[in-house]
């Protein structure tokens, strides 16, 4: 009797060793995954640019889990984060916080463009580009810029929170001028792989890869581009943009920039 139960109790331990061990290969084994961050751009109470029927925060959401479907399915050592995944509101530095806390190795938002109401022909401009951080080194691209960081203005203490940023202001910017370029290589080539296959994959018009001061790609650790899928003020791409068809191809081209980037990390 006691030779048997010697025996159970030795096949328990050799059991639990062995889950013990399977466990620690499982959290080595999630260690070393990839952590990719989508961010879906506004959200909740921020509807982003608005217009032909449609809401950015929408599309941008949709496009995003879209992506993170497709990650999952074709990418089995990604980890994929999301700063939201429903439509809610978070503040662009809650957003990096997000980023920097899931330890992210690529931070991805994804935005619509639109272009001022007073502008002649708005109607027709269309395309996509894709953003990383920089001193932005024409008037179209502080536009966007501005559009999207004074999303920070419906926070009543903006000032405070982001050290006397103001959106509005030239002189704001600055800062961006002076953020540490360790990551701007990296970022230089996911934005470039995304405005290639958005261009190719995606049909979009080509806008070019561009540099801009982005509160969101600067308050983050880590290689980071902000995507703008097209214009929201174009009817055309409006329609391409909320279709099931359109969302999937849009996906599809920003997927094949983290594969790249994924290759190049393993």
């Amino acid at each position: 009797m006691n030779t048997r139960r010697l025996i159970s109790f030795a096949a328990i331990l050799i059991l639990l060793c062995v889950a013990s061990d399977s466990y620690a290969a499982n959290k080595d084994k999630e260690k070393d995954k990839i952590t990719v961050v989508l961010d879906p751009g506004h959200g909740g109470k921020d509807f982003g640019a608005c217009e032909n029927g449609a809401k950015e925060k929408d599309i941008n959401l949709s496009v995003a889990k879209k992506l993170r479907a497709l990650i999952e399915k074709e990418l089995k050592d990604v980890n994929v984060v999301m700063t939201r995944s429903t439509d809610v509101y978070l503040t662009l530095q809650e957003r990096a916080d997000v980023a920097n806390d899931a330890g992210g190795d690529l931070f991805m938002s994804i935005h619509v463009n639109s272009i001022d109401k007073k502008t002649r022909g708005r109607e027709l401009t269309k395309g996509s580009s894709v953003y990383v951080l920089g001193l932005h080194r024409d008037q179209d691209n502080m536009k966007v810029a501005m559009r999207e960081n004074s999303v920070i203005e419906l926070e009543s203490d903006y000032k405070e929170k982001y050290s006397g940023f103001d959106p509005s202001k030239d002189e704001s910017y600055i800062i961006f001028e002076m953020a540490q370029k360790r990551n701007l290589g990296e970022s230089i080539r996911v934005a470039s792989d995304a405005q290639n296959a958005l261009v190719n994959t995606a049909g979009r018009a080509n806008r070019g890869v561009r540099q801009a001061g982005f509160w969101v790609l600067w308050a983050t650790s880590m290689p980071a581009v902000l995507v703008e899928l097209d214009f929201i003020c174009n009817p055309q791409s409006v329609r391409y943009m909320t279709s099931d068809s359109g969302e999937n191809e849009l996906a599809a081209s920003l997927l094949k920039s983290i594969k790249k980037f994924v290759e190049r990390r393993n």
